[in-house]
């Protein structure tokens, strides 16, 4: 049995979306395991803010809502603040994260703006 896949003309930025709350989650769960995890009290406020507003964002943009564009402008948002404060640290995954919520960011401005 053929299964045909969807698309979505928000099918780009959903993925985006998706890939960049694995990739909060994956620094969220590192900035546990650091030294000192209370320096990383920002950093990880921001990864399950980003996160949840990711995860929303997808699910509305699957929808197809009447919301989406709002929402997309919300995550580029949240994604570029939570970039902002994982480039005060200096940690691999810090650094990894920022940059997946800056190209996260760049693809909801651009459907936010559609």
């Amino acid at each position: 049995m053929k299964t045909e896949t969807m698309y979505s003309p928000y099918q780009s930025c959903i993925e985006y979306c998706q890939r960049c709350a694995a990739v909060c989650e994956q620094c969220l769960a590192a900035c546990l395991k650091e030294e000192d995890p209370a320096m990383m009290i920002g950093c990880i406020r921001m990864d399950i803010e980003c996160i949840s507003v990711c995860r929303t964002a997808a699910k509305l943009m699957s929808l197809e809502s009447n919301h989406a564009n709002a929402m997309c402008q919300l995550c580029a948002d949240v994604c570029n603040a939570c970039a902002d404060e994982c480039e005060k640290h200096d940690m691999d995954h810090c650094r990894k994260c920022a940059a997946m919520c800056r190209d996260c960011a760049a693809e909801c401005m651009s459907m936010a703006a559609a």
